[in-house]
C-alpha cells in the first residue's frame, strides 16, 4: 500500500477516533465526584487492555528484548498521559485542557524544523496560550495548567511510542499488551483514591463505557492509522482535537467559552498544523504496512 492511497481511510479512522475520545472524556469527568480522577483512568486502562486482550489475543514469543521495551515504555507514557490529563481535567475545561496537552506535539514540530516559518507557528502558538488567559491566568488553576503541560509532554513521546509498537507488533498485539502494562501501573493509585466505590455495579459499567469510547476504539484506530500515515500527517489530524474538544465540553458538559478562549484555541490549531506541514514537505517516511 502507498502513502497516497491510503491517507483517505486513515483520516477518517484518526477523526472517528477524536471524536469517541472527547465524548469519553466528557463522560468521564461526570464520574469524577464518584471515582475522582485517577480512579476513572484506573478503570478506563483497566478495561480496555481486558478488551484489548480479547480481541487481538497477542502473541507473547516471538519477540525481541527491544519490542518488549518498546511495549513497557509505551504503557508507561499511556499510563502518565491519563493520569495527568484527567488531573488537569478535574481543574480545567476541556477544551482548555487539550488545547494546552496539543502544544506537546507541536512544540516536537518546532524543534525539530529548519527555517524561519517555524518562528512564525511558534509565535501563533504562544498568542493562542495567552489568549487562553481571556483576561487574565486567574481564571486559569495554575497546578491544572501544570498537569495539562505535562500531559503535552506525555503525548509528545505516545506518538513517538505508539508508531515505534506499531511497527514492533503486528495488529493490535503491541496496543494490548502496552494498556495491560499501563493499567497495573495505574492500579494502586486509582484505588488509593477511589477505594470501594470501584465495586459498585454502575461505576464498573460506566467506567467501561469511557474506557471503550476512550481508549480502545480511538487508540486501536490510531494504531492502525500510524500505518499508513507518516507521523508528520497524523500530527496534523490530532491538531484538530481541541476543536473536538470544545465542541464536547460545550454539548454534554455546558462548559462555555469566551471568544480569545476560542480565538485561542482557533490559533494553536493553526499553529500546529504549519508546524507539521512544513515537516511533512521535508521529508515523509514510508508508513508500515
Amino acid at each position: 500500500m502507498t502513502v497516497r492511497s491510503g491517507r483517505g481511510p486513515a483520516a477518517a479512522l484518526v477523526l472517528a477516533g477524536l471524536t469517541c475520545q472527547e465524548v469519553g472524556a466528557s463522560f468521564a469527568v461526570m464520574l469524577f465526584p464518584q471515582t475522582g480522577p485517577l480512579g476513572i483512568v484506573m478503570l478506563r486502562l483497566l478495561f480496555s487492555a481486558l478488551l484489548l486482550l480479547v480481541i487481538a489475543r497477542p502473541r507473547l514469543r516471538g519477540h525481541a528484548g527491544s519490542a518488549w521495551r518498546s511495549v513497557v515504555w509505551f504503557g508507561v507514557v499511556l499510563a502518565s498521559m491519563n493520569g495527568l490529563f484527567y488531573l488537569a481535567l478535574e481543574r480545567l475545561p476541556l477544551g482548555v485542557t487539550v488545547t494546552i496537552e496539543v502544544l506537546g506535539p507541536l512544540a516536537l514540530s518546532i524543534i525539530t524544523a529548519t527555517g524561519m516559518a517555524r518562528w512564525l507557528w511558534a509565535g501563533l502558538a504562544l498568542a493562542g496560550v495567552v489568549s487562553l488567559g481571556a483576561g487574565g491566568w486567574d481564571r486559569l488553576d495554575s497546578l491544572g495548567v501544570a498537569f495539562a503541560l505535562a500531559a503535552a509532554v506525555s503525548w509528545a513521546l505516545y506518538i513517538l511510542a505508539s508508531a515505534r509498537v506499531g511497527r514492533e507488533f503486528p495488529r493490535l498485539d503491541g496496543l494490548a499488551l502496552a494498556m495491560t502494562v499501563g493499567a497495573v501501573i495505574a492500579l494502586p493509585f486509582g484505588i488509593a483514591q477511589a477505594g470501594g466505590v470501584l465495586l459498585r455495579g454502575e461505576i464498573l459499567a460506566l467506567g467501561a463505557a469511557v474506557a471503550l469510547l476512550s481508549s480502545t476504539i480511538p487508540y486501536a484506530l490510531e494504531l492502525i492509522a500510524l500505518r499508513r500515515l507518516p507521523a508528520s500527517a497524523f500530527a496534523i489530524m490530532m491538531s484538530l482535537g481541541p476543536a473536538t474538544a470544545s465542541v464536547a465540553g460545550f454539548l454534554l458538559l455546558g462548559q462555555h467559552l469566551s471568544w480569545l478562549e476560542i480565538a485561542g484555541i482557533a490559533l494553536v490549531i493553526v499553529a500546529s498544523i504549519g508546524a507539521v506541514t512544513g515537516a511533512s514537505r521535508r521529508a515523509e517516511p514510508e508508513p508500515v504496512g
